[in-house]
């Protein structure tokens, strides 16, 4: 065996990592993760096109559609918190406690929402009601990215870390493709029927698809790491207090670095679904359709990226991606003003591949910043912290309209200005990155 240092300058063994063992949990953690994303997804676009117009009725269509995306921010603001809940279990208990723990959470409030009634129904029970199982989402998640990215790194070997970490990234297009899938199926129904009814089967499906992920999730073996950390007796007593106590500066890099992938992925998907539609006066199954042609894309830029940073590192590939988005935030947006249909599916397509750039490699990158007794808390709190601060970017971006009278520069601006966050993020964390040094077999 050899050392890896803790966080008070000691050494402490890492067990022998399994280049086998280490493909088979990346891909049970990267199936469990596309079907929980995928439950989580669903509710970015039924904010843009349901929930505003069945749970939030006695308002104005403005007014609406921010009550929505309040609603779907709400989510992002838990995460925090069930990272910091479901950190603690991941430290202190084990990974793979926590991965079963969240699947089952998410899957339910998804459920759920199925069949929850419409605001015509039971009035203003409804959007509460919404925005309680949507906070159970976000709970979940919170602790679902950080722990299914850390037992899949704590299981790859060393020099082909970025390829793993890169496979469970690729969960989110996959969730995003499954969600974008489900809604553009029942959109082709009757608008009443879909109103009625149509809306309603994406969430339902979550049940059924939480039994699949529930067995892919037992097969999971608990990390190699976490079990020495456990002989050694060097877990943390209170993992989140020790992240913020004892590395701080780390998870602010953490935080800056993921800030893109979540933040402009949302303005990218959720936030253009509504203006091509509500501001343009697009077609919504184009709209819907232009994601899952850039989640497609999506798959293939995070794996070859994923392969790239094993060369160049992760923080380098995160301030390329944040730079090179910036760049490109205001052409994107002038594409979709165009509102030619092959302009508008090309921009999304674009814009969301070039932020990729970065989102591929914020597992490599989060898993490094970190030591092995913190890493769980700290992954999912940087991550998270970056969803809540993002989460409610799509509401920012529609309040930014009305100053702009319903131009999109503004919307250029914010995802220019969160694009060069992130490439700060990625300057500064390829500097602080520490590998644990494991055998490799």
């Amino acid at each position: 065996m050899q050392p890896h240092e803790t966080t008070d300058g000691e050494e402490a063994a890492v067990p022998v990592v399994s280049g086998a063992e280490a493909g088979k949990i990346a891909w049970a953690a990267f199936v469990g993760t596309a079907l929980e994303w995928y439950d989580y997804f669903l509710f970015g676009t039924a904010a843009a096109i349901v929930f505003n117009r069945l749970f939030f009725t006695s308002l104005d269509p403005t007014a609406a559609t921010m009550a929505a995306f309040a609603t779907f921010g709400v989510g992002f603001a838990a995460r925090p918190l069930g990272a910091v809940l479901f950190g603690y279990i991941g430290d202190r208990v084990g990974r793979r406690p926590a991965l079963l723990i969240t699947i089952v959470a998410i899957g339910v409030a998804t459920g759920l929402i199925g069949v929850l009634p419409d605001f015509g129904t039971i009035g203003l029970a409804a959007p509460i009601m919404l925005a309680i199982l949507r906070l159970v989402q976000g709970l979940a998640v919170g602790g679902e990215w950080g722990g299914a990215m850390t037992i899949a790194v704590e299981h790859a070997p060393l020099e082909k870390r970025g390829r793993y970490a890169a496979l469970v990234q690729v969960g989110s297009p996959v969730g995003t493709l499954l969600s974008s899938g489900a809604f553009a199926l029942v959109l082709l129904m009757p608008p009443e029927i879909f109103d009625s009814w149509g809306w309603r089967l994406p969430f339902l499906a979550a049940f059924p698809l939480l039994l699949v992920a529930l067995y892919i999730r037992l097969k999971i073996e608990e990390s190699p790491i976490f079990r020495e950390l456990v002989k050694l007796e060097e877990r943390a007593k209170i993992p989140a207090v020790d992240v913020f106590r004892l590395a701080w500066g780390r998870l602010i890099v953490a935080i800056a670095a993921a800030f893109l992938g979540v933040g402009g992925f949302y303005i990218m998907t959720t936030f253009v679904i509504s203006y091509g539609t509500a501001t343009l006066g697009l077609d919504r199954g184009l709209m819907v359709n232009a994601t899952l042609v850039a989640a497609v894309v999506q798959i293939g830029v995070i794996l070859v990226i994923g392969r790239i940073s094993e060369k160049f590192g992760p923080g380098k590939m995160t301030f390329i991606g944040g730079v090179v988005t910036a760049a490109a935030a205001f052409p994107l947006f002038w594409m979709i003003d165009s509102r030619n249909p092959f302009a508008v599916v090309l921009a999304v397509t674009l814009g969301i591949a070039l932020l990729s750039v970065a989102y591929s490699v914020t597992g490599a990158l989060l898993t490094e910043l970190f030591p092995p007794q913190l890493r769980y808390s700290g992954v999912a709190l940087g991550y998270n912290l970056a969803g809540a601060l993002s989460g409610f970017l799509p509401l920012i971006a529609v309040a930014l309209l009305a100053v702009s009278d319903g131009a999109s520069w503004t919307a250029s601006l914010l995802l220019m200005a969160v694009s060069l966050i992130t490439a700060a993020g990625g300057f500064y964390g390829e500097r602080l990155r520490v590998k644990d040094k494991a055998i490799v077999r």
